[in-house]
C-alpha cells in the first residue's frame, strides 16, 4: 500500500507535474467527439481523461451489442487466471457473427487492446468507432470490413488499477498494470502459451483467420512530436517480406494520411540507443517471436504493432487511434487482393535456412526524424548525466538509426521434426500455434535422423516471465541406428507456418520450447554409479578397449585439474560405459534433415 504521505504530496505537486512539458495540439479529430447521445462512452462523458473498470467496461459492451444485434455478435474466447470472461466484438454488415465471417470475402481486422492493461487506448478508440457504426453514422466501415475487436485482453491486469501504475504515462486517470494476475507479460508469451489470454487469441486467429491483426500500445523512452507511432518488421529483416513491402508501400501511406489529415503527426516504431542522450540515434527493432509482431511475421500473418506516444494527453492518443483505425480499414479494403496474394507467396516459401537471432549494426543508417529539443544536466540523485525535454520541436536531418541487420545465429531448416509421446504439451502448443501435427502409426519406423546433444548450458539466475530460460550449445549427431517412432508426433517444415514451427522446435532458436525450459528434465540425471562397481568395470573396459585407454591417459597427463579430480575421472569412464544414462542432455526431439 502507498503512504499517505506520499499520496498528499503527489496531489500537491500535481499528477503530471514531472513529466516533461507539452506541446499544444487541437485536431480535426476533436470532431468525434459526443457528449450526448446514445452510447457515449465514460472517455467522452469525462472530456478525454478516464478509462472505465472491468465491470463498466463489458456493460459498454452489452449496451453496443444490444444496439445493434443484427450486425454486432458478442463472443467469450477465454476465461483469465482470476475467472473473468475475456470478450470479444464480430462485427459484420450483414450479421451471421463467425459463420459470416469464415465464408466471407470481405477482409477481416482483428483489434486488440489491453495486452498492457494501462495502455488501454484501443478500447476507448474502437468503443467510439463501433458506437459510430451501432448509431448509423459510419455506415461505411462494415462495407469495407469485418471488424473482430478485443477491447481488453489482459482482464486480470485491468483490474489492479491505480493512479500511480505508469509515472511517464499521460492518462487516463486511473489505469490498469502491464501484467496479468500471475504477473507474467502477456506480449512476451506467443510462443510459449502460458497465459489463457494469447491461448484465447490463437484459438480466434485459428478460426477466423484474419487477414490483418492489430495489436494497440502505448510506448514509452524519449519524446518527440510524434503521437501515434507503429509498424512491423522491416522487409529487410522480416521473414515475410512479401508481406512486409505490401504493409510499408500500399497500407502505411493510407494510415499517414489518414492521420496527418486529422491532426495527428504519425511516426515509426522506434527506440533509443541511448536515453540519456537522443542524438546518439534510434535503436530499429526487430521482433522477434515471443512478442505479437515477430510471431505474426513468423506466422505469415500481417501484424501491425501501434505504439501511442506516453507522454501525449490521453484524449489525443485515444483519437488518434480512431484515426489509425480508418486509415488501416481503408488501406486494407483497398489493397486486399496485393496483401492476400503476398500471404499466398510466403505460405508457399521453404526456406533451407533460417535467421534465428540477430543483432544491432554497427554502423547506422540515417533519417530524418521530429524529435523534442532536451538538454543535459548533471544530476545530484542519480550522479550521472540526465536528460531533460523542453517541449520545443526540433526536426533531425540525419539521425542515426542502428536497425538490427547483422544476422546472429542461423540455422539449417529439417524437413521434419519427431516429438516424442511423452510431450503432449508440447504437441498441444503446436496445434494452438496453428502448426499441423501428424501422428504417426504404430510400426513407424525412421533413419538417418539427427539428434541435438548439449555440450555446454547456462540457466538464468533469475525467472524470466516466470520461467528459468536456458542457453546452450549443442552437437548434431545422425542417430546410426533406426528408430522406432511408434505413436509419436511429426512436423513437416514444408508447410505453412513451417517457418514458426522451426522456431519453436529448433533447440538454437532464442525463443524455442528449449529456452522457454519446455525441456529442462534433459538437464538432471536420477541413475547413478558407485565406485565399487565402476571401477573393476571400467579396468575391463580399458583393457578390452586400447584407443579409449590411451585417451584416458592422454586427458589424466594433459590436464591437471582433471587428473586431480577423482570424481571427474571416474565420471568421464562412467559415462563411457553402457550403463550411462543415453538421455541426458540430448534433447528428445529429433530432426530429419533430408539430402544437402
Amino acid at each position: 500500500m502507498m503512504s499517505s504521505s506520499i499520496i498528499m504530496l503527489t496531489a500537491m505537486l500535481g499528477m503530471n507535474s514531472h513529466l516533461p512539458p507539452l506541446m499544444e495540439w487541437q485536431g480535426n479529430s476533436e470532431q468525434l467527439l459526443q457528449q450526448q447521445g446514445p452510447l457515449t462512452t465514460d472517455f467522452e462523458l469525462s472530456d478525454g481523461t478516464d478509462s472505465p473498470n472491468y465491470e463498466d467496461t463489458m456493460a459498454f459492451v452489452d449496451r453496443l451489442v444490444a444496439a445493434n444485434p443484427t450486425q454486432f455478435k458478442l463472443e467469450t474466447i477465454g476465461t483469465s487466471d482470476s475467472h473473468r470472461a475475456i470478450k470479444m466484438i464480430v462485427a459484420t454488415e450483414q450479421g451471421g457473427g463467425k459463420s459470416k465471417v469464415i465464408n466471407s470475402d470481405k477482409p477481416t481486422i482483428l483489434v486488440q487492446a489491453g495486452i498492457h492493461a494501462g495502455e488501454i487506448d484501443g478500447k476507448d478508440a474502437m468503443f467510439m468507432l463501433l458506437r459510430d457504426i451501432a448509431t448509423g453514422k459510419r455506415r461505411d466501415i462494415l462495407a469495407k470490413v469485418n471488424l473482430l475487436v478485443v477491447p481488453i485482453l489482459n482482464v486480470d491486469g485491468h483490474e489492479r488499477r491505480s493512479e500511480y501504475n505508469r509515472i511517464n504515462q499521460r492518462g487516463p486517470a486511473v489505469m490498469g498494470f502491464r501484467t496479468n494476475g500471475k504477473n507474467l507479460n502477456l506480449n512476451r508469451d506467443y510462443t510459449k502459451l502460458d497465459t489463457p489470454g494469447i491461448r484465447a487469441i490463437m484459438s480466434v486467429i485459428n478460426e477466423y483467420k484474419p487477414d490483418l491483426y492489430i495489436d494497440v500500445h502505448v510506448t514509452d523512452g524519449a519524446d518527440y512530436q510524434y503521437d501515434v507511432t507503429y509498424g512491423f518488421n522491416p522487409s529487410f529483416a522480416s521473414e515475410s517480406p512479401a508481406i512486409a513491402q505490401v504493409l510499408e508501400n500500399q497500407l502505411s501511406p493510407e494510415i499517414d494520411k489518414a492521420l496527418r489529415k486529422q491532426g495527428h503527426i504519425p511516426g515509426p516504431l522506434v527506440f533509443v540507443m541511448d536515453k540519456r542522450d537522443f542524438k546518439q540515434g534510434l535503436a530499429g527493432w526487430v521482433a522477434t517471436p515471443r512478442f505479437s509482431n515477430g510471431w505474426g511475421d513468423l506466422k505469415g500473418l500481417p501484424t501491425i504493432l501501434v505504439e501511442n506516444h506516453s507522454l501525449k494527453p490521453y484524449k489525443q492518443r485515444v483519437l488518434g487511434t480512431y484515426v489509425f483505425m480508418d486509415g488501416v480499414i481503408d488501406g486494407l479494403a483497398n489493397n486486399i487482393d496485393i496483401l492476400r496474394e503476398a500471404v499466398k507467396k510466403e505460405a508457399e516459401f521453404l526456406p533451407k535456412k533460417l535467421v534465428v537471432e540477430r543483432s544491432y549494426a554497427k554502423t547506422p543508417d540515417f533519417i530524418q526524424f521530429k524529435g523534442i529539443e532536451y538538454k543535459q544536466f548533471e544530476s545530484a540523485l542519480s550522479g550521472h548525466v540526465e536528460a531533460k525535454y523542453l517541449g520545443t520541436p526540433v526536426d533531425y536531418e540525419k539521425l542515426p538509426i542502428y536497425w538490427q541487420k547483422e544476422v546472429k545465429t542461423i540455422v539449417n531448416v529439417p524437413e521434419q521434426f519427431y516429438i516424442p509421446p511423452a510431450y503432449p504439451e508440447v504437441v498441444e502448443k503446436l496445434e494452438l500455434h496453428g502448426v499441423e501435427v501428424i501422428k504417426l502409426p504404430a510400426s513407424s519406423v525412421v533413419e538417418n535422423v539427427s539428434q541435438a546433444a548439449v555440450s555446454d548450458y547456462q540457466f538464468d539466475s533469475v525467472p524470466f516471465e516466470g520461467r528459468f530460460r536456458v542457453e546452450a550449445s549443442f552437437n548434431f549427431n545422425v542417430l546410426p541406428e533406426k528408430v522406432d517412432v511408434s505413436g509419436w508426433y511429426k512436423v513437416e517444415t514444408a508447410r505453412p507456418s513451417g517457418e514458426l514451427a522451426t522456431h519453436l522446435l529448433h533447440p538454437k532458436a532464442p525463443d524455442s520450447f528449449f529456452a522457454w525450459g519446455e525441456f529442462n528434465t534433459i538437464f538432471q540425471r536420477t541413475e547413478y554409479v558407485e565406485n565399487y562397481a565402476l571401477e573393476p568395470f571400467a579396468r575391463k573396459m580399458l583393457k578390452q578397449n586400447p584407443a579409449m585407454a590411451l585417451a584416458f591417459d592422454k586427458k589424466i597427463r594433459e590436464d591437471k585439474k582433471f587428473a586431480n579430480d577423482s570424481k571427474a575421472r571416474m565420471e568421464w569412464l562412467y559415462a563411457r560405459t553402457p550403463f550411462y544414462d543415453s538421455a541426458y542432455l540430448k534433447y528428445p526431439v529429433l530432426m530429419a534433415f533430408g539430402a544437402n
